[in-house]
C-alpha cells in the first residue's frame, strides 16, 4: 500500500506548488485542495456549515484518488494530499472559534504516514480567495498548525525556504519512509 503524504500550513505557504512538485518528482499523483474549488464555484462568502461541506469534499477526493488509482502509477508510490482535515479544524477555529465534530471524528479516523509542514517565510501571494496577508496573522495560524503537528503521533517536518530548498526537504523526507 502506498504512503500518504500530507502538506499542510497557512494559506499562501506553497502547498499546492510542493504537493504538484513531489508528484512529477516520484511519478505519481496529488490530491488538490477541494476548498480552492469549492470557493470558486460558490464565492469567499462561506459560513461555518459550508467549511463542513468543503470537509467532506476533501475526503471524497482523497478517497477517489486511493481507490481510482490510473494503471500507469505504481500503486506502490506515495499520494500526497495538498492540506487535510487538521487544515478544516485550523480554519473552522480561527474563523468560527468552534469546529465541526465530524471533522474532528475523521481526524481521528483517517491515517497518513507523514506531514510536511509548510512554514510562513515565502512572501504572501495575493489571490481572490486568500484572507491574511498580514504577518502576525500568518505566524498565529502557522504556530496553530506546528502546536497541533507536535501533539500528534504522525512524522512530520517543518518545511521552509525558497522553493527549491523546499522541494530537497520535502523529497528527504519522503525518502525516508518510502
Amino acid at each position: 500500500m502506498s504512503k500518504k503524504i500530507v502538506v499542510i500550513g497557512p494559506e499562501s505557504t506553497g502547498k499546492s506548488t510542493l504537493a504538484e512538485q513531489l508528484a512529477a518528482h516520484y511519478k505519481t499523483e496529488w490530491v488538490k485542495e477541494y476548498a480552492r474549488e469549492y470557493l470558486l464555484k460558490n464565492g469567499t462568502d462561506y459560513s461555518f456549515e459550508n467549511l463542513l461541506d468543503i470537509a467532506k469534499g476533501q475526503i471524497a477526493g482523497e478517497e477517489a484518488a486511493i481507490t481510482h488509482r490510473p494503471l500507469t502509477i505504481d500503486h506502490g508510490q506515495p499520494l500526497f494530499i495538498d492540506t487535510d482535515l487538521y487544515v478544516m479544524k485550523v480554519w473552522c477555529e480561527f474563523v468560527f472559534e468552534k469546529c465541526h465534530h465530524w471533522i474532528l471524528n475523521r481526524i481521528v479516523e483517517r491515517k497518513y504516514d507523514l506531514y510536511l509542514l509548510c512554514n510562513v517565510d515565502l512572501p504572501w501571494v495575493k489571490d481572490e480567495l486568500r484572507e491574511y496577508p498580514d504577518l502576525e496573522n500568518r505566524l498565529k495560524l502557522y504556530h496553530h498548525y506546528r502546536d497541533i503537528m507536535i501533539n500528534q503521533n504522525i512524522p512530520w517536518i517543518d518545511i521552509s525556504g525558497n522553493y527549491e530548498e523546499r522541494l530537497q526537504t520535502a523529497i528527504a523526507a519522503v525518502d525516508k519512509i518510502i
